[in-house]
């Protein structure tokens, strides 16, 4: 059984791999990867708990938990062996959920109503922030992802 751990001596914490012979392999990043999958993980966690608060509508939260169940296969896939297909999967997805929230803000919620509550200003901006929250959680989780991307491509050059 082969041990890894993170190498003092190897530049941006990469991984290595012990073989029983002492030799030592480089598999590449390793922290950045588990970053990436836990924020999209986090991102996943965030609309499943909208999703089942039921303040959304049943369809809007049939929709989330149907993206969280898209997303969440990529986080694994991430967090175990840092495929590029799943980065850029989380990445794409983040940045459509990025900008459709932000049309939601900026369009004044049209279709975005919280269980059928009638409009008033304090409903108004505590949706605000919450759609900023979410926009700056998919932001970070899209950032991440794409930082990988160029590190891993910066690696195998």
């Amino acid at each position: 059984m082969a041990a890894t751990s993170l190498a003092a001596g190897m530049p941006g914490g990469t991984a290595t791999r012990t073989t029983a012979a002492g030799r030592v392999h480089a598999n590449g990043p390793v922290l950045h990867p588990r970053l990436v999958a836990v924020v999209t993980t986090v991102s996943c966690a965030a609309h499943l708990w909208l999703a089942v608060s039921g303040h959304h509508g049943v369809w809007l939260g049939v929709l989330m938990v149907a993206l969280a169940a898209v997303c969440l296969p990529c986080a694994v896939h991430i967090w175990r062996h840092c495929k590029l297909g799943a980065l850029h999967q989380v990445a794409v997805a983040a940045v459509a959920m990025a900008a459709l929230h932000a049309l939601l803000l900026l369009g004044g919620g049209a279709g975005h109503v919280h269980g059928g509550a009638p409009p008033s200003s304090a409903v108004a901006v505590s949706g605000g922030t919450q759609l900023l929250l979410v926009i700056a959680l998919e932001l970070a989780t899209a950032l991440s992802a794409a930082t990988l991307v160029a590190r891993l491509r910066h690696l195998s050059v």
